[in-house]
């Protein structure tokens, strides 16, 4: 498995496993969370992306049980974790509407419940993970400082954000930003022409890519009966499946993108680096890109 490099002391696996839907296994015991982490392991996946919202406020948890259970574990993974998101549940139940909170008190007890609830003793990679209409970017990108300082965060990013919020929050921050999470596959191909992909990839920020299935449209033909013919067939002629074309295809831009997985299945995430397996020539690519367009390209 690839690494990539996002700052100077933190490297990612190029592929990663994403646990939003942790809390929706039937299974949720530290013996099945850690048969997947190992799952991921056995095939060079060693980053792991959280967010303090996933599971009703609970994901984290679940997985901080399986690494107490297993600490050798946690040696053998990069964390990766969200705030801002406020929602009527968990630990913020009582909210009176969905909100975003980017105060520095509310940035520093996320850390710190997530630090607890892990049982880990720093975070990778904390993601602002919505952009807040109502952000200080003075004050938010101060705390990001100095959570970066105090060893609880190694490196900061973004998830969600436009060109203009990033730099927003960049001109209060000393730290450099170092990602930004987005939602980006061949259901989702807006990024690569509205300003998005060009913005990360000038300032060589590699890119996570969330719902790189495009939410499990891209695995029938909801994603398109003709991208999902030429999917099906580039899948036979590489001996994969339709996940791995789709993985492969973003595997394949220059922009060093970090695709997102996210499976309960131990049987797929056993596959998940899979799309390393496939060579994805320019010509497939924009064969692929053509056909979730629907149009030739002008």
């Amino acid at each position: 498995m690839n690494r990539i490099k996002i700052t100077d002391s933190v490297e990612f696996s190029r592929i990663v496993y994403g646990m939003w839907r942790l809390g929706d296994d039937d299974d949720t015991s530290p013996a099945h969370v850690q048969a997947k982490i190992e799952a991921c392991l056995d095939q060079g996946i060693t980053t792991m992306d959280q967010a303090d919202i996933y599971g009703g406020y609970m994901a984290e948890e679940i997985m901080g049980a399986a690494l107490k259970a297993a600490p050798a574990l946690k040696d053998k993974i990069e964390v990766v974790t969200k705030c801002d998101i406020v929602i009527d549940a968990g630990r913020h139940a009582g909210a009176t509407v969905k909100h975003y909170d980017t105060s520095r008190a509310y940035i520093n007890a996320s850390v710190d419940a997530s630090l607890s609830l892990m049982g880990i003793d720093k975070i990778d990679m904390l993601l602002i993970h919505r952009p807040d209409p109502l952000m200080d970017h003075l004050e938010t990108g101060r705390a990001l400082d100095d959570l970066v300082a105090s060893g609880k965060v190694r490196a900061v990013g973004v998830s969600n954000f436009r060109p203009w919020d990033w730099s927003l929050l960049q001109s209060g921050m000393d730290t450099p930003l170092s990602t930004n999470q987005i939602e980006l596959s061949l259901a989702n191909i807006a990024p690569f022409v509205n300003g998005d992909v060009a913005h990360l990839q000038q300032h060589a920020k590699p890119i996570m890519a969330w719902s790189p299935l495009g939410g499990g449209r891209l695995m029938d033909s909801a994603g398109g009966p003709n991208l999902h013919a030429l999917m099906t067939q580039m899948a036979e002629e590489s001996g994969t499946d339709t996940a791995a074309i789709a993985v492969a295809w973003l595997l394949a831009h220059p922009a060093n993108i970090l695709p997102v997985m996210g499976t309960n299945t131990l049987s797929r995430i056993a596959t998940l680096a899979d799309a390393m397996k496939v060579k994805m020539s320019r010509q497939a690519w924009y064969q692929l890109y053509t056909a979730a367009l629907g149009h030739e390209v002008a």
